[in-house]
């Protein structure tokens, strides 16, 4: 049975000039390609001094999107598989500790992924003490098991990238806090429609508390219709995805309508932050917005289209704010620019 020394993970169809780029670092290394056509996968043979290289390959190749040290290489069989994940941890993995195992099943086995992780996860647990732990873990034992052939590799937890941390705060409890109050882009029926998804996926995506379209006065029904339309289009299509992907059951954002005015009276008692060029710099505003998100449940985030924010509305907004200085936002990006910059300007406070 031959054993490679390192396995390079790669995106799908970079596997070739991965490989090029390692036989750079050392003409005399053995590299196999999509060994037994699957793809994503370098593994590198004849390496005297496995760390090392791996570091370098790290550093210099890209196109390494993992790089694992093979520490015991073994038949894939179920039992062989965790004896030889207790052999390469018990010096690595100590008792204060906590680990988890991560399994790619790459073949036909009479075993799931999910039986390696528990099977080696039981034998690493007798033979160093230490805890599991699935989402955080402070070592990893990595098993990549290729047809007949599995390699026991560890690292440490902060290999792994997430999209979630413990450090990380939580945006989703301030953006439920979030009214975005927007006025309607009409005009021709096609723009009108496009400028509606883009704002209904916008919405959705950040899961505000709701969407308010306001427009002012008479408007022309068709217009309104066809930005609607493409409202609901844009939270159903982001929806579905969120929907497919997300762990936990997505929040479908629900779509108001109402006079502006009549919002913005309607509402006098809550907050109205205003967002149009003639505020002041979102930077300099951090405390205030600190300090509405935190004494209220909901802040009304008060969003223009092609006319903006009438003038008279900032004589009661808590604040008025300009995103940029200089810069004309254009309707279908304004709604994410001022999400984003309240969520950078508390920093998770609140």
């Amino acid at each position: 049975m031959k054993c490679a020394d390192i396995v390079v993970k790669t995106l799908k169809g970079m596997e070739e000039v991965a490989a090029s780029r390692i036989l750079e670092l050392d003409a005399e290394l053995q590299v196999e390609a999509k060994p037994q056509g699957y793809l994503g996968i370098v593994l590198v043979y004849g390496v005297s001094d496995k760390r090392r290289l791996a570091e370098r390959i790290k550093r210099e190749v890209l196109e390494a999107e993992k790089v694992l040290v093979v520490m015991e290489c073994t038949r894939a069989d179920l039992e062989k598989i965790a004896e030889a994940a207790a052999k390469a941890s018990k010096n690595f993995i100590l008792s204060e500790d906590t680990f988890a195992v991560r399994t790619t099943r790459r073949g036909k086995h009479p075993f799931t992924s999910i039986d390696v992780n528990v099977r080696a996860g039981e034998a690493v647990q007798k033979v160093t003490g230490a805890d599991v732990n699935l989402d955080y873990p402070d070592k990893i034992v990595w098993v990549e098991i290729f047809g007949d052939v599995a390699y026991i590799c560890l690292g440490e937890g902060v290999e792994e990238y997430r999209k979630k941390s413990p450090e990380k705060v939580d945006a989703l409890r301030i953006l439920k806090k979030m009214s975005l109050v927007q006025m309607p882009y009409l005009g021709p029926l096609d723009a009108a429609k496009e400028f509606g998804i883009r704002i209904g996926r916008c919405a959705q995506a950040f899961e505000v508390g709701e969407l308010v379209v306001a427009p002012i006065g008479v408007v022309d029904a068709r217009q309104l219709n066809s930005f609607l339309s493409g409202v609901f289009e844009g939270i159903e299509s982001r929806y579905e995805i969120q929907r497919r992907s997300y762990a936990r059951r997505p929040w479908r954002v629900p779509v108001y309508v109402q006079n502006l005015y009549e919002l913005v009276r309607e509402r006098r008692k809550e907050p109205i932050v205003v967002f149009e060029p003639e505020g002041r710099e979102v930077f300099r505003l951090s405390e205030e917005l600190r300090d509405l998100f935190r004494k209220h449940g909901r802040v009304n985030m008060l969003i223009g289209a092609r006319e903006g924010i009438p003038s008279g509305i900032f004589r009661v907004a808590d604040l008025v704010v300009d995103l940029c200085p200089g810069v004309t936002i254009s309707t279908d990006f304004a709604a994410s620019a001022a999400i984003i910059a309240v969520l950078t300007s508390l920093g998770g406070e609140v």
